[in-house]
């Protein structure tokens, strides 16, 4: 996996993802950008340990959106959820469609690390 390349990736996640939320287009807003957080942290951890196989590390991203989707449920802790991170970082309410955004994602970030490697 080439360190360069999934910097550069990266980089480029970060103003996409923060793009999605602050567009007015509901389907970007949540699914879009949920899809390219499950990217975004499937390439970090690739970083951080490049000779993981993505899709293991796809498929565990995946599961730790889909126990973070599963968490909103609580509805706990409000107050950093009604800011801006912590609505970009946990979501602000439960929606189960959100689930095939992730699996998009997880799906995307394993055909993306092709093209990084």
């Amino acid at each position: 996996m080439s360190r360069r390349r999934l910097l550069i990736a990266l980089a480029l996640l970060v103003p996409l993802g923060l793009l999605t939320k602050a567009s007015g287009i509901a389907v970007v807003r949540g699914y879009v950008g949920g899809a390219l957080y499950v990217v975004f942290w499937t390439y970090a951890a690739l970083l951080a340990r490049p000779r993981w196989r993505p899709a293991r590390v796809a498929l565990c991203v995946f599961l730790a959106t889909c126990a973070v989707e599963v968490f909103q449920l609580c509805r706990w802790p409000e107050g950093f959820r009604a800011t801006f991170f912590g609505a970009a970082l946990l979501g602000s309410e439960f929606d189960p469609w959100d689930f095939a955004a992730y699996a998009a994602g997880a799906a995307a970030s394993v055909l993306g690390a092709r093209f990084v490697q």
